[in-house]
């Protein structure tokens, strides 16, 4: 029996989430996929990544946003909520510096706060 489990988030391009993960040092990969799980259960996905349990993470369109999608029970080696965190962040991250990049906005220098956050610093000459 398996046990995948679907979260909801916020992400909604791959041309964001394919860094984030990358960023986080997981192998992707983007098409049309299929995930492993408990005894050989697979589950369709659009985007997957490795994790070191020999299950995979994937993610699913739904609606306008991807879900992430896991056979939990069986990947020891990640919290599913803090993997969720810091692919939020990292995608943010992108999303970010994209959309500012088509403003015209240059990055400076980026800085890691201790408390994990990012400080940019950009210009934009007129």
């Amino acid at each position: 029996m398996s046990h995948f489990t679907q979260l909801q988030t916020r992400m909604v391009d791959p041309d964001y989430l394919m860094p984030a993960r990358r960023d986080l040092g997981y192998q992707c990969e983007r098409g049309e996929l299929e995930i492993r799980g408990y005894q050989g259960a697979r589950s369709a996905v659009e985007i997957r990544m490795r994790a070191n349990s020999g299950f995979d993470i994937g993610f699913r369109k739904q609606g306008d946003c991807y879900d992430m999608v896991a056979d939990w029970w069986g990947i020891r080696d990640v919290k599913q909520d803090v993997l969720l965190s810091q692919l939020t962040q990292r995608y943010a991250y992108h999303a970010t510096r994209a959309q500012l990049a088509q403003q015209g906005f240059d990055l400076v220098s980026e800085t890691r706060e201790s408390d994990g956050r990012l400080h940019l610093v950009l210009r934009r000459f007129a």
